[in-house]
């Protein structure tokens, strides 16, 4: 295990993070690497390498750190979400892998509506009509009606569905 880490340590967290929001990843990766190689696998800067990987769509390195994540942070519902979708994405990969990571999860996340909305784009994508509808149901459930509408009429992975979504009646906020 690595040691646990301290405020230089967050600091130079949150800077990475800055860079990719600006989306100067040179500079993100310039700071990642500041931090010790002895909090390297600390679960904070394992998700900062992964929002690095991912945003230079370098999947093959994201699915790598995002596994990584899963085994040393499997409470987190971040790691496998993050593990499924730069699975999606691998060419060793693909939307059956990546399902499958996030019905592993499933259970372990029981308010987290993020994973039955994955399954349900998956299940879209892969012309499992019926299955994306009751995934988007689940999703409905744990985190809200309008909430899962907006996201899914901006979604293209759902668009077999759109015109169903459209005419879902939502409660307002």
């Amino acid at each position: 295990m690595s040691e646990p880490l301290d405020m230089p340590d967050f600091h130079t967290l949150r800077a990475v993070s800055g860079w990719i929001e600006l989306g100067n990843l040179a500079e993100a990766e310039l700071e990642l690497g500041r931090i010790p190689v002895r909090r390297r696998q600390q679960p904070d800067v394992l998700e900062a390498e992964w929002l690095l990987a991912a945003a230079r769509r370098d999947w093959a390195r994201a699915l790598t750190v995002a596994e990584r994540l899963v085994s040393l942070a499997p409470d987190r519902a971040n790691a496998w979400i993050h593990s499924a979708y730069s699975a999606r994405r691998t060419e060793s990969g693909g939307l059956t892998y990546a399902r499958l990571i996030l019905l592993q999860a499933l259970d372990r996340f029981p308010d987290e509506s993020v994973i039955p909305y994955n399954l349900a784009c998956y299940a879209a994508q892969l012309g499992e009509l019926d299955d994306a509808r009751r995934w988007l149901e689940t999703a409905r459930q744990r985190g809200g009606s309008a909430m899962i509408q907006d996201m899914a009429l901006a979604d293209e992975d759902l668009l077999p569905l759109r015109a169903e979504i459209r005419r879902w009646k939502t409660k307002k906020r």
